[in-house]
């Protein structure tokens, strides 16, 4: 109620003049009477409370009508005004009114125990392993994480199984039949409301007022993002600096608001266009589109947060977000017509342009980073840059069509010279899984060169493990028939050539002290001595090398046997008389050859 009108009239109830004037007075006053609890029209239960104030707007309404007061008059003035302050309380009483029942929500087992198991399992110290795309940790240090995501990997679980299922499923299966929204006894006051207000010719101001109607039921789901409406509505979040959650958190939330919110407009618009809400019944369409406009309009400002999001880390959580509201949309958007429909129709592209530019930029960041780690090899198995690199491509691989249109759409000012010299940056998910493989190869060769001499046992070992781990982790993921044939023949090739080369650096001069003796003539008592030596050094130090696959590591020690062992037989069966007094006999070199490769668990077994 405006401060001006209500001072305005004050004076009506003391102004004299004909029987209409005092009625207006008498109207007036209990029109004016300050707002609360006992001067409300209708109570939470849309029961009418107060007929007498009713009465009071009816009268009002009625001096109206009859034209009581001459045009320009006083009175006629007088009654504008307390007709405004009728209005005023009128669509107040909309604003407080009940139209949508969340109550049921909260009966249904399914949609109340998954919603608590979400807050539960979102919460700090929360239990659960999530899924989680792999941290860089610092370049100087080189420290990649990926222990979630291997865990996750090995326990089969993926971004598409969070505990939430529960709720959209029930959501999927029971929601549209069984939940009936609308409070039925709200449909007579809506009524009662739209008839004096087209009455008195202020469907303008009601109609603007239809932005600010509360919704309990899509307030419910938007609960989920754990921000009001009206906070999200009056600010922009930069989750870019937010702190107070993980990405993962917010992009779960925000994935299961929007499918809940999406599936309820559908029902909400069915059922209320199905009643009969009597003088309401014009303005239902105009309704209905506000309280869902405003609904949206929060789901996309929220969405709109992470557009800022440059993060290689918070890749994946963007490209799912990016992904939910690019599969929600063909289902949101025939729920508009008209000017809201116009807005929506806007707004969702906008907001999907800016994720697609986000990610670009992000997908950027993650090349970069994979090319220029600056993490030493240390050891000869799976590097952690490995991990990180084939993580991500088995992380990035179920969105490959998003992906391919998010590359495509790359502007010619995202485009441009390959950081790491020539090539035109990604274009498809398969020149990006070629991008990220490529340059994680090359890093590691570098490393390798840098920490092992270029023909060491080690630095073999040490690129046929990880081209092995490559070929591995690229067919887990689907990408090696992506990538095609003639990509996976070059790295076999190329760990079949790393292999012989290791054998050959390491076991070949083991086998060379027998053919020594055998070919030039030298003394068979010391051939063996020096091939039992050069046997037990080259064993001592490739026993605790590891190789993590155990496909690749039966192949190793399969190679390393063939080499050594028919070797070592064919030399005691020319030397018979060494048999009785050699330190090992064939089977005992086998059996040792068999230990090959354990890592830490040959040293276990020496302890």
């Amino acid at each position: 109620m405006g401060a001006a009108v209500a001072k305005a009239l004050e004076v009506i109830a003391d102004a004299p003049g004909t029987l209409a004037e005092a009625r207006l007075a008498v109207a007036a006053h209990a029109v004016l009477r300050s707002p609360g609890a006992d001067a409300d029209i209708w109570d939470a239960e849309a029961t009418c409370v107060n007929r007498s104030l009713l009465s009071a707007v009816d009268e009002i309404l009625q001096l109206k009508e009859t034209h009581a007061f001459p045009t320009a008059s006083p009175a006629r003035r007088r009654m504008d005004g307390a007709l405004g302050v009728a209005m005023s309380r009128l669509i107040d009483e909309f604003l407080l009114l009940r139209v949508w029942d969340a109550s049921q929500l909260e009966g249904k087992d399914g949609l109340r125990v998954a919603v608590e198991k979400l807050s539960v399992s979102l919460a700090p110290g929360g239990s659960g392993v999530w899924p989680a795309f792999p941290t860089g940790g610092t370049t100087s240090t080189g420290e990649l994480s990926v222990t979630t995501t291997d865990e996750l990997r090995a326990s089969g679980r993926s971004l598409s199984s969070w505990p939430d299922n529960a709720l959209t499923t029930s959501v999927d299966g029971t929601f549209s039949d069984d939940l009936h929204l609308i409070c039925p006894a709200s449909l007579p006051v809506l009524h009662e409301i739209a008839t004096r207000v087209i009455r008195a010719g202020y469907t303008k101001e009601l109609l603007q007022t239809f932005t600010n109607a509360p919704c309990h039921v899509l307030d419910r789901f938007l609960s989920i993002l754990q921000l009001d409406r009206p906070f999200l509505a009056a600010n922009r979040i930069n989750f870019e600096d937010a702190e107070w959650w993980t990405a993962e958190d917010m992009v779960k939330r925000w994935i299961l608001a929007t499918k809940l919110v999406g599936k309820a407009l559908a029902v909400m618009q069915r059922q209320l266009m199905a009643q009969k809400c009597g003088a309401f019944d014009r303005f239902k369409d105009d309704y209905f589109m506000a309280i869902a406009k405003q609904s949206i309009l929060v789901l996309l400002k929220f969405a709109d947060g992470f557009t800022s999001t440059r993060s290689p880390e918070k890749l994946i959580y963007v490209l799912e977000l990016y992904g939910a509201l690019g599969s929600s949309a063909p289902g949101l958007l025939p729920l508009f017509t008209g000017k809201h429909g116009e807005l929506i129709t806007r707004q969702v592209p906008v907001v999907l342009a800016k994720l697609e530019r986000a990610l670009r930029a992000a997908i950027g960041g993650l090349i970069a980073k994979i090319r220029t780690d600056s993490s030493r090899a240390e050891g000869v198995g799976v590097h952690p840059l490995a991990r990180y690199a084939m993580t991500s491509v088995e992380l990035l691989a179920p969105h490959r069509v998003a992906l391919d249109l998010i590359l495509a759409n790359a502007g010619e000012d995202e485009r441009g010279p390959d950081p790491a010299g020539g090539a035109e940056g990604a274009t498809s998910f398969r020149s990006l899984v070629s991008e990220l493989i490529f340059g994680m190869e090359r890093n590691l060769e570098g490393k390798s060169a840098l920490a092992c001499a270029g023909g060491s046992p080690s630095h073999h070992l040490f690129l046929a493990n990880n081209t092995g781990f490559v070929l591995t982790r690229a067919a887990d993921a689907g990408v090696a028939s992506l990538l095609g044939d003639e990509w996976a023949a070059r790295r076999r090739g190329r760990l079949e050539q790393h292999a012989a080369s290791y054998l050959e650096a390491s076991w070949g001069p083991v086998v060379a002290r027998l053919e020594a003796a055998v070919g030039g003539g030298g003394k068979p008592g010391r051939a063996l001595a020096k091939f039992n030596a050069a046997f037990e050094e080259a064993h001592g130090s490739q026993a605790c090398r590891e190789v993590p696959d155990p496909a690749l590591r039966a192949a190793m020690r399969k190679a390393v046997s063939e080499m050594v062992v028919p070797a070592y037989s064919a030399f005691l069966q020319k030397h018979p008389k060494l048999g009785k007094s050699a330190r090992y006999t064939a089977d005992d070199v086998a059996e040792s050859l068999s230990e090959l490769f354990e890592g830490d668990a040959a040293d276990g077994r020496k302890s």
